[in-house]
């Protein structure tokens, strides 16, 4: 059907009063008229308030454009028969924005903008219940920002006019009907600080508590949830700054050219610097609170900085509240056990996050926790029996959540693994898990609340059953290692070739029960691999220390260290090797240097050489690597298959620093001599028994290193459905976009594919709004410790001093450097600024962090044991390493000369 574009009647187009109004003017702020952003706006301008002058294209003008083009009488036979999305001709949406403003109405838009100035302008959508007090329908209609010149206005203002029938808005209208839409032109302010300000803490509701949240740049970014931010809490009485937390901001949302907004780097002397000191702190405050004070409710409160002035943009209702002394039940307990428990077992349990696999190493996202929720239901406990453990538990005792982070339950562990002769003894096991956070590391009075594994005909059997797990397992662990490598490039090859975008949900809910079922396969295969791999590593040390004495201390992690074959230093030497490819081809490393990262893959596949470039050096890499990534049980983030620009970062950087093979393979390979050494020094038989232990534990760490790949293979797959599902919600309207994903339940997921609930019904706007919040409050809380007894009150630790020059840790790679920090925050943004010899500052590495060490002087970090990932990798690279030092991140700058003594465990700024 072809689309009208012919002016109906003089009458229904001629101008009329009041359809364009300058807001702040005389007239009464009517939402009718002029739709609920608007006339809040107006609002605010009229009391004082530092609103950035605008004007509104009201409800009227909206429905005289409709009635004038013809469209309200095609939208209504588009309604009748369905949801306004979808229809014979066309949906709604689509129908406004392929039909152009009769000149008498942009004639009179055009007017108001001479009038405005012709500035840079931001278009916002005003729907009537817009920011009304019973819902806020925020991020449901559309904003345009940065725009100039007429015709760019024109669109934009189309643009929100259609975004009333946008698929979001529809669903979360949920039945009811689109009514008239409202359009702000408001002069566009290019930000140097902006954020959102809280008049009541929205999640935890204590009293008298302004919630300040600032990024770099403009506030979009911080909205997106896709760059750092600070968070400040200010005591609406006093004004007084009662709480503090600066992160290091890498990336920010600003322009990048003329009507273009996108990410950009903040400078690095903005980074690690507050963005807002107290006094401008507490001016913001006194803003939010008068506009509190004129509209009598708690608000929420979008602002910018520029040149040092605040403007307000935006003002809502905070529309969800908890009640007072709800937070706990909203955002944990004091236990991390996830059921009820005798006082006796939640006060005694010791719990621990220390090596518990990289994969779940710091804060999760709901959609991360409620995942590996999933994996202690239903794969954990046959992990355990993997082990020859005969009986397996309870499976909601074996994990913990505190504050959005997993914990493993040292106790209940213990207890269970007393059934193996290996850990009969439990002190094997608890130690390997203590950190120094619980006395001193010694849990020589240390009392297990589920006590010892039954004695008698129990402990007979489970011997026994024991000792058959073990002799299967000695005759299978090569063959069952090759079968799950060369299972692994199946399911990974078979994965590039689906196309999940063309599947019925009855088949996505297949492919993700398949997926689940190889996710199980893949962790109960590596499970035994990782313990005996532990349990020789347990027994090396115990004859390190019988046989060797003081002078053998920590031995037995330099020999771990130089004997095992971690896949992860391996890929550093294989970016390496992908450089040099790279290097060989100036077309090639042009386009990697010189093009966006997010643009370097295309542009290498259409080109002639990079596509040969591409063919023989990415694709064997990402095959071999590329389902590695940050945190792997977390599902929210992206691999280097999806998305290579932190390989390419690192590709620019081993380029650039003209590093040889030599140079990576000598860090990462032989013993240390003093090792040599001390064991020439044992007698025959004791350095006999210690090279068959140290033999049989490379040989573990070598299976174990295969294996894994292909348990986190498997995570990637299951991570493929579920962003598959997320572009169905976005596309739905349920998401607002693809972030949102972070704060689904991974049950919810699996519920919806498996039945017939439309998607609103499945994934309520409500709940996702909750997670969310949640979510947020655990981001502005100070790290939990590795490891400790009973509870733990987070809301009571005690945050570092400012200052602070010097800094104790555990001392996990030997060895004295002195040189440049450099505070990494994101990989993928900060990769190419890494120099050779700096040291690395960071709160925890995972694997995808390894390439980085190959260049790194020093690592230091926040959080970490001396079988973390930080502190392997240090020793497999021979570079000092100082973790756990808990606050290096808050003390050290980039650019200060720090030394950095792993002998000691010790980290001093030398010079700032």
């Amino acid at each position: 059907m072809a689309t009208r574009t012919t002016d109906p009647a003089t009458t229904t187009l001629a101008p009329q009063a009041g359809d364009v109004v300058v807001l702040g003017g005389p007239e009464p702020a009517d939402p009718a008229v002029l739709g609920g952003k608007a006339a809040r706006l107006a609002d605010m301008i009229a009391a004082g308030l530092p609103v950035p002058p605008a004007f509104c294209l009201t409800t009227g003008l909206f429905t005289r454009y409709l009635a004038g083009t013809g469209l309200d009488g095609r939208i209504k036979g588009i309604e009748g028969g369905g949801d306004g999305t979808g229809g014979e001709g066309g949906g709604v949406r689509e129908l406004i924005l392929a039909t152009r403003i009769p000149a008498p109405i942009a004639d009179e838009i055009l007017a108001a903008y001479e009038r405005l100035g012709r500035p840079r302008v931001a278009v916002r959508s005003s729907a009537l219940k817009e920011d009304s007090a019973a819902r806020s329908f925020a991020g449901q209609h559309d904003t345009v920002l940065d725009v100039s010149g007429d015709a760019a206005l024109l669109d934009a203002v189309r643009q929100c006019w259609a975004s009333l029938w946008s698929a979001r808005a529809t669903a979360y209208r949920d039945g009811e009907t689109a009514e008239a839409m409202a359009v702000v032109v408001q002069e566009m302010v290019h930000c140097d600080v902006s954020g959102v300000l809280f008049t009541v803490d929205p999640v935890s509701a204590r009293p008298h508590r302004v919630v300040v949240e600032a990024c770099r740049g403009l506030g979009e970014g911080l909205v997106s949830g896709r760059v750092s931010s600070d968070l400040f809490v200010v005591d609406d009485r006093s004004l007084e700054v009662v709480e503090e937390r600066v992160r290091y901001k890498v990336a920010k949302w600003a322009p990048l050219a003329p009507g273009k907004i996108g990410m950009t780097k903040v400078d690095a002397a903005d980074r690690d610097t507050p963005c807002l000191d107290h006094a401008q702190l507490a001016e913001l405050a006194r803003l939010g609170l008068r506009v509190r004070e004129h509209y009598g409710s708690e608000q929420d409160i979008e602002w910018g900085l520029r040149k040092g002035e605040f403007r307000l943009f935006q003002t809502r209702p905070i529309t969800t509240r908890p009640a007072p002394g709800d937070a706990p039940a909203r955002t944990g307990a004091l236990s991390p056990y996830v059921t009820e428990q005798p006082e006796p077992v939640r006060s005694g349990t010791l719990w621990s996050r220390m090596d518990i696999g990289e994969i779940f190493v710091g804060l999760m996202s709901p959609l991360g926790l409620s995942f590996a929720r999933y994996y202690q239901k239903h794969v954990h406990l046959d992990c355990a029996a993997a082990l020859g453990v005969r009986d397996t538990g309870d499976a909601d005792l074996h994990m913990g959540y505190y504050q959005g982070h997993i914990y493993l339950n040292i106790s209940y562990s213990a207890h269970l693994l007393g059934q193996a002769l290996p850990t009969r003894d439990q002190r094997h096991f608890t130690k390997r898990f203590v950190g120094e956070d619980v006395e001193g590391g010694n849990l020589a009075d240390y009392k297990n609340p589920f006590g010892k594994f039954p004695g008698g005909l129990e402990d007979a059997l489970s011997t026994a059953h024991w000792l058959r797990c073990t002799a299967a397992e000695a005759l299978r662990m090569k063959s069952r290692s090759e079968e799950m490598a060369a299972s692994r490039l199946y399911e990974f090859d078979r994965a590039r070739r689906l196309d999940l975008t063309r599947m019925s949900r009855r088949e996505l809910h297949a492919e993700l029960t398949r997926n689940l079922g190889y996710f199980h396969d893949s962790h109960v295969g590596y499970m035994p691999y990782y313990i005996n791999a532990f349990g020789f590593y347990g027994i090396l040390t115990e004859l390190c220390r019988m046989w060797l004495g003081e002078e053998g201390e920590n031995l037995q992690n330099r020999i771990k260290t130089d004997m095992s074959s971690l896949r992860t230093v391996e890929s550093a030497k294989e970016i390496w090797a992908v450089a040099q490819a790279a290097k060989d081809s100036p077309r090639v490393l042009k386009i990697i240097d010189e093009e966006p990262l997010e643009a370097v893959a295309g542009a290498l596949r259409a080109d002639d050489e990079g596509a040969v470039f591409w063919d023989r050096h990415m694709e064997p890499f990402l095959r071999a690597n590329g389902t590695r990534g940050h945190q792997e049980m977390e599902l929210t983030h992206s691999r280097w298959i999806d998305d290579p620009s932190y390989i390419f970062q690192m590709i620019r950087r081993y380029a650039s620093d003209g590093f040889s093979a030599d140079d990576i393979l000598k860090r990462s390979s032989g013993y240390h001599d003093d090792s040599r050494r001390l064991l020439k020094r044992l007698l025959l038989p004791q350095r006999k028994v210690i090279e068959t232990v140290i033999s049989l534990y490379a040989l573990c760490s070598e299976l174990r290193e295969t294996t894994r790949m292909s348990m986190i293979t498997s995570i990637w797959l299951v991570r493929n459905v579920v962003y598959e599902v997320g572009r169905r919600l976005v596309a739905k309207g349920v998401l607002h976009s693809l972030d949102e994903v972070a704060h689904l339940d991974f049950e919810d997921v699996r519920a919806y594919l498996a039945g017939d609930a439309g998607e609103p019904e499945a994934f309520p706007r409500e709940r996702i709004d909750e997670a969310r919040r949640v979510h947020e409050y655990r981001k502005r809380l100070p790290e939990p410790p590795l490891t400790f007894i009973g509870e733990h009150d987070i809301t009571q630790a005690v945050r570092p001093a400012p200052g602070g020059a010097r800094l104790s840790g555990l001392g996990a790679s030997p060895g004295r450097v002195v040189g440049r920090a450099r505070i990494v925050e994101d990989l993928v943004w900060q990769a190419d600024e890494f120099e050779a010899g700096e040291i690395l500052v960071t709160r925890y590495t995972d694997a995808s962090w390894t390439p980085l060490f190959a260049i790194a002087g020093g690592v230091v970090t926040d959080v970490g044991s001396m079988l973390s990932h930080s502190s392997i990798v240090s020793r497999e690279f021979h570079v000092p390493s100082v973790v756990n030092t808990k606050y290096a991140t808050q003390r050290i700058s980039t650019g200060d000369m720090v030394m950095v003594d792993g002998d000691t465990g010790t980290v001093e700024v030398v010079e700032g």
